[in-house]
């Protein structure tokens, strides 16, 4: 860490008094519909087959008592159905393949490569005891090319320009579903009941959304609300009038690239200002972004953590956690995993380093005890902090009745001396890492900062 007079790790600050006129805006915070858990949640993205080396439910079951230490609000489970064998490709050299969890091959009933339907129940059973939210990753537009609704129902697919069934980006495993099928969207909005009703599982993370019309997410998130009120994430990121109605959140995909290129040196930490403010204009005011630094898509396609942001990986995944939004962590991430995950095959994740954990222990505390932290409408709105190094240095505060965090990062390879040029700033805080106590004022206002350090201050 740096030497300075004041530490903070300042939560980017993207201007709060954002202009023009944006009717999502105009929403009550009372009146959004997420249930009441979401609002300080941390989400845990878990990789079944790579967790462990026993690839079962029953194995993850034993090891929640680990992640609950960690902090974790919520899990979220990748595909459990059973997976596709027809047309299966193994792309990541894998001489044996148990399929792509993508592939769908049966809506209703558990991968026995995990275990059986009990074992998942009692997996939910004691997730829910130990105060966990569980959702499941869900695959609704292809089905694997051997499900049985290709035979029973071809007219729920889509086809080519030969006549055949269509398949969905190059995906040759996977069969392209066409949601103008009335008989089709009945049946899939009952198979997502099946899982709440039978299973008691908490909401749903939909893979590639936007390959589905918006309406149907709309009535099949009306249905499910008959039954449970769940936590609805689309893992799109370009139609923001999914989460009018549909979805609570949507993937913060363009906040993962840029910091990339920010690490990378190809674009400068304002951007990261302009993002967010953007990202307030659009979104509406009912949802959120979930913010991560690696999931199992990046992990295995994209690169490491470590490869991608290199030494400013942490200052990346304070983003993640100050940023309006709700943190992901990807299973292994708090173990510093230096992998690609194989994606098709079985690939245990090294669990032996233990290093990054009092770090995320630190930021999800955090999350959970400050009100300026808190997942949009409830936390604060980020105020950018203006300062004397804009092309390296990010800064900003998050308030929220009397709480306040406040954030600076530096997003560059140097060693820099910098000034907070605005009173907005200006109070008592602690810094959360080392517990100083520092009086922010015209007086005092000079940071000092290492390479990629980070400072975060909780006001007192």
């Amino acid at each position: 860490m740096a030497k300075y007079q004041l530490r903070v790790i300042v939560l980017i600050s993207v201007s709060a008094l954002l202009t023009g006129c944006n009717l999502f805006r105009k929403q009550s915070p009372q009146a959004t519909p997420y249930p009441e858990w979401v609002k300080t949640g941390v989400m845990y993205e878990i990789n079944t087959r790579q967790y462990s080396p026993e690839v079962t439910f029953k194995a993850l079951e034993a090891d929640l008592p680990r992640i609950k230490a960690l902090g974790i609000d919520i899990l979220l489970l990748m595909p459990i159905c059973p997976t596709g064998e027809k047309n299966s490709n193994v792309p990541d050299g894998a001489k044996t393949s148990p399929g792509s969890y993508y592939s769908v091959r049966d809506y209703e009933a558990v991968n026995p490569e995990f275990g059986s339907a009990d074992d998942f129940k009692n997996l939910v059973t004691s997730a829910h005891a130990m105060g966990f939210k569980v959702m499941i990753d869900w695959v609704a537009g292809n089905t694997a090319r051997d499900h049985s609704w290709i035979t029973q129902y071809p007219q729920w697919y889509k086809k080519d320009d030969k006549g055949a069934i269509a398949t969905p980006s190059g995906r040759t495993d996977c069969a392209q579903l066409d949601y103008s099928q009335k008989a089709l969207r009945k049946a899939m909005v009952s198979s997502m009941k099946f899982w709440i009703e039978c299973f008691d599982i908490d909401g749903f993370s939909c893979d590639m959304a936007e390959w589905v019309p918006v309406d149907f997410w709309e009535e099949a998130h009306a249905a499910l609300m008959k039954v449970k009120p769940p936590f609805m994430v689309a893992e799109n990121e370009d139609q923001p009038a999914m989460c009018q109605m549909a979805f609570d959140s949507n993937y913060g995909w363009e906040l993962h690239h840029l910091m990339a290129a920010i690490t990378q040196g190809k674009k400068k930490p304002v951007e990261l200002l302009r993002l967010q403010s953007r990202i307030d204009s659009t979104l509406p005011q009912r949802a959120f972004k979930l913010n991560f630094i690696t999931n199992h898509d990046e992990n295995s396609w994209n690169g490491t953590a470590k490869e991608k942001f290199g030494e400013g990986e942490k200052s990346c995944a304070v983003l993640t956690f100050t940023l309006p939004g709700m943190p992901l962590i990807y299973n292994g991430q708090e173990a510093g995993m230096t992998k690609r995950l194989r994606f098709f095959a079985k690939d245990t994740i090294d669990w032996s380093d233990t290093r990054m954990i009092p770090f995320y222990k630190m930021l999800i505390h955090l999350k959970h005890r400050n009100q300026a932290l808190w997942n949009p409408p409830y936390g604060g709105k980020m105020v950018e902090l203006s300062n004397s190094s804009p092309d390296k240095i990010v800064s900003f505060l998050r308030s929220s009745d009397k709480a306040r965090v406040m954030v600076l990062l530096n997003m560059s390879p140097d060693t820099i001396t910098t000034d907070i040029t605005t009173d907005l700033a200006d109070g008592k805080y602690i810094n959360i890492i080392n517990q100083n106590h520092i009086n922010f004022n015209t007086d005092n206002r000079k940071c000092y900062f290492e390479p990629w350090e980070y400072i975060v201050l909780e006001g007192e």
